[in-house]
């Protein structure tokens, strides 16, 4: 470590969203990529009359569903947790990210949103983060326009979500990042 990287908090836990809008899968350590993290966003929900892809503002119920891994059988689930036929289709580039490649939050704001310091829109419940970060003397929020380092990965943090916690970053230097990895600042 040099003098220009400090130690903030360490990496407390990972989720890749492999279907867009469906619930997370926790994992021990992951790769992040320029697209983001591995597998993450690489499906999405589409409605089989239509085309329009589906999303959990549209569609609450998405959240709740666990993917299989299986396009055809989280289409199936999909489409009867909704009523209607749906396809679950690769991601148009891969990913299916809205903002940015990583989504960063701390356990400080969500602690900080259950005390009701949480943007408008936000779900303080499921802020649906790439990774949760322990960071026991910083504040995410301050990192905007700064260069996190976590495992082999370097991140650049490019902004505040507007209705979510945390920061979004995309990344610099891909690599592996695991839970308990320190983040340097």
């Amino acid at each position: 470590m040099t003098a220009a990287h400090a130690t903030t908090g360490r990496v407390a836990r990972i989720w890749v969203y492999p279907v867009k809008s469906l619930a997370g899968t926790p994992l021990d350590r992951v790769r992040l990529t320029p697209a983001g993290p591995e597998g993450d966003r690489a499906w999405t929900v589409v409605d089989a009359g239509s085309g329009e892809v589906l999303r959990g503002r549209h569609a609450p119920g998405l959240a709740g569903l666990r993917p299989t891994g299986d396009p055809d059988a989280d289409g199936r689930a999909v489409a009867e947790a909704l009523g209607r036929p749906v396809r679950v289709e690769p991601a148009p580039g891969g990913s299916a990210a809205d903002a940015a490649a990583v989504h960063l939050v701390s356990r400080q704001a969500v602690d900080r949103a259950e005390l009701g310091d949480v943007p408008e829109g936000c779900s303080a419940d499921d802020p649906r983060a790439n990774v949760l970060l322990d960071l026991p003397d910083d504040d995410e929020r301050t990192w905007v326009g700064r260069t996190v380092r976590i495992g082999d990965a370097e991140l650049h943090v490019t902004r505040t979500p507007k209705h979510c916690l945390g920061v979004y970053a995309e990344v610099r230097q891909p690599g592996e990042i695991a839970v308990g990895d320190v983040v340097l600042l």
